[in-house]
């Protein structure tokens, strides 16, 4: 009930929500969808655009704790949020981020951290990278991360405005050394940093329709 109701929500209030690249988003095992944070729209764009009715499966979120206030909070709790410092994540709060991904599911994370409304990537918090390949370390399979990029037509999107997601190619903890996991961490951040830098750039390529 609480995703139709984001659903109808989206569809009101946005003009135009293209998206490309929703081939990309696995269908199963365990994954990272890292979005860059434009809005908090966000949270409610992105299960819109990659959660069941694309990939058949239910999404859970890491949301800084300001986002679960209010009414987007209650929604956002009920389709599968909680909240973590972004500054200072808990152990608990990864704890559960971890045992998620070891049961094969599918988990949001921003890995900017906060919002920015400048359409320009921020550097990454390395909260992801870590979560990320603790989590490969007590999985069967490598964890994929996928890249995607919300653009707004406005910096603080009004009604009747458009918004763009463009999904890009999984980067999989399988191609990192796990026995050496700063490095490893530092070198999966840069990666995912350069593909949404990748994706930014190749977004004027894309009109909206």
């Amino acid at each position: 009930m609480y995703r139709l109701l984001g659903d109808i929500v989206l569809q009101q209030y946005f003009r135009y929500l293209e998206v490309h690249g929703q081939e990309q988003v696995p269908k199963s095992g365990p994954v990272i969808l890292a979005p860059t944070h434009r809005s908090r729209w966000d949270a409610l764009i992105i299960p819109y655009v990659t959660g069941r009715r694309v990939s058949g499966r239910d999404l859970y979120y890491m949301v800084s704790h300001d986002e679960m206030l209010g009414l987007q909070g209650w929604v956002i709790g009920h389709c599968g949020g909680f909240a973590v410092n972004t500054q200072a994540p808990a152990v608990s709060a990864l704890r559960t981020g971890v045992e998620l991904l070891r049961r094969g599911q599918a988990l949001v994370v921003f890995p900017e951290g906060n919002i920015f409304r400048d359409r320009q990537i921020h550097p990454l918090k390395p909260g992801l990278a870590r979560l990320a390949l603790q989590a490969a370390r007590r999985c069967e399979e490598a964890i994929q991360i996928v890249p995607i990029l919300l653009d707004y037509a406005q910096p603080y999107p009004q009604w009747g405005s458009d918004v763009k997601v463009i999904i890009g190619a999984p980067l999989s903890t399988g191609n990192y050394d796990l026995i050496c996991p700063k490095s490893a961490a530092q070198q999966l951040i840069g990666d995912l940093f350069g593909a949404l830098q990748q994706l930014q750039e190749g977004r004027s390529l894309l009109c909206l329709t």
